[in-house]
């Protein structure tokens, strides 16, 4: 497997349109509908075995719900997708959008779109290519890909899967320097050029989906690669590197915990690593703005703070000298109850410094936790915001066809973002940018609570 060459791809997107009606183009991921997608990627994981006991209320498995699932009730993941809809795209006619392009550019890169894969760990537990499928499909398709911290196939492994894509890094931050040092080293040697540190996951949310069924991925091993494939943490293990390690799929974590009551030498020795990993990156170290000096000064490229969800921590992001954020709630997995991430985008980009930042080029903003289809990519960039990634889409592509399943939900994305683009009356990203209430207005959404 290996990444295509992303400086050759088409940037008209909307060709996608054309050639599935001109050939016959059936979908691999079984629709073009992200909702359809979704129930797909549902049914054909369902029969997972060892994926401990499947729900028989919902007929999904536990790896569909992990990637699924929320945190508590659900409320802010649909806050997330209920403050999208609130907004509304306003139509321009008899304008030139014949030619169109959403070429953008992040951190003096000239890129096709500006969409970007998010930072999703464990992928491994969907497809048992994980990862390298991903990174092969994003570098096909032109789309920059961001690795997570919990990855289940090491950061050399993924970057040669890239190939000569664009690819970005996110850091959970561990609890050890000399490990951070390392993770940082190793990344940079890779060629991934920015930093996106995670601020929101000190520690595991409260997702019901998950605790119903003690159903977590690192307790078996997976999702630990990074760790595993690092050798100053494997030798605090006390333990050999493991360059290429490439867990077992379906993942049968029923098996492993049988495996470990047992006292199975390699089980108990794997669930070592698994805790000295997880006591790593999970560690429940609450960082504060003045340890940021420490990754500043270790990382020679730019560094974006993911999670910020309130105008103030964006400006003290910005007296911190990073280099961007992305506004983000970890999808509504982290917090229930939150502010949707869409709100949040909406008042920090209102905020005249953060605007004026922008503008300059010394600030960067990107928007995530509710992108499913093109007018949500319009949306996010009138209202300020610079990039988008896109996460459970993808990972529902990944589940029904591996590579070729992430190429179509991506394709598929910027072809209904460029012709929404088209048909809104605009030809360019540049041209929708920060013009909220000429691009988009918001509409009220609440039932009508007057009484007659």
């Amino acid at each position: 497997m290996a990444g295509g060459n992303s400086s050759a791809l088409k940037t008209t997107w909307s060709s996608f349109l054309s050639e599935i009606y001109l050939t016959d183009r059936r979908p691999v991921d079984g629709s073009y509908d992200y909702r359809a997608v979704e129930e797909k990627a549902r049914e054909v994981t369902k029969d997972y075995h060892g994926d401990w006991p499947r729900t028989t209320a919902s007929c999904s498995s536990a790896a569909f719900l992990y990637t699924y699932g929320t945190a508590g009730s659900g409320n802010t993941n649909r806050n997330n997708l209920e403050a999208l809809q609130q907004w509304r795209i306003i139509p321009r006619m008899l304008r030139n959008a014949t030619n169109r392009s959403l070429e953008t550019t992040l951190f003096g890169v000239k890129l096709p779109s500006p969409v970007l894969i998010a930072p999703v760990g464990v992928q491994g537990i969907l497809h048992k290519d994980g990862e390298l499928a991903t990174a092969s499909a994003a570098s096909s398709v032109g789309v920059p890909y961001i690795l997570s911290t919990s990855s289940s196939r090491s950061i050399e492994a993924v970057a040669k899967a890239n190939g000569d894509g664009h690819r970005w890094y996110q850091l959970y931050w561990p609890r050890n320097n000399d490990v951070t040092l390392s993770i940082l080293g190793r990344a940079k040697a890779a060629g991934f050029t920015a930093l996106v540190v995670t601020l929101d996951t000190t520690v595991v949310g409260w997702r019901p989906e998950d605790l119903n069924t003690a159903y977590l991925p690192f307790a078996a091993g997976v999702g630990i690669q990074v760790g595993t494939s690092d050798p100053v943490f494997m030798k605090r293990m006390g333990a050999p590197v493991r360059p290429d390690e490439r867990p077992a799929f379906p993942l049968d974590l029923e098996a492993f915990r049988t495996q470990l009551t047992a006292g199975d030498e390699q089980t108990v020795g794997t669930f070592k690593i698994v805790t000295g990993w997880l006591d790593e990156i999970n560690s429940g170290l609450f960082r504060t703005w003045e340890d940021l000096k420490f990754l500043r000064a270790n990382w020679d490229g730019p560094i974006l703070l993911k999670g910020i969800q309130s105008v103030d921590d964006a400006h003290a992001a910005m007296d911190a000298r990073m280099d961007g954020i992305v506004v983000s709630n970890h999808g509504g997995r982290q917090v229930d109850g939150a502010v949707s991430s869409f709100s949040a985008l909406e008042k920090i980009t209102a905020s005249s410094r953060v605007l004026h930042a922008q503008k300059e080029g010394t600030f960067t903003v990107l928007f995530d936790s509710g992108i499913r289809q093109g007018s949500d990519v319009i949306k996010a960039i009138a209202m300020g915001a610079q990039g988008v990634l896109v996460g459970r889409p993808f990972m529902y592509g990944l589940a029904i066809a591996g590579e070729q399943g992430v190429e179509e939900v991506l394709r598929s994305l910027l072809a209904e973002t460029e012709i929404t683009l088209g048909l809104s009356g605009y030809k360019s990203i540049e041209e929708i940018w920060a013009k909220r209430g000429a691009v988009i207005e918001k509409v009220d959404t609440s039932p009508d609570k007057t009484t007659p």
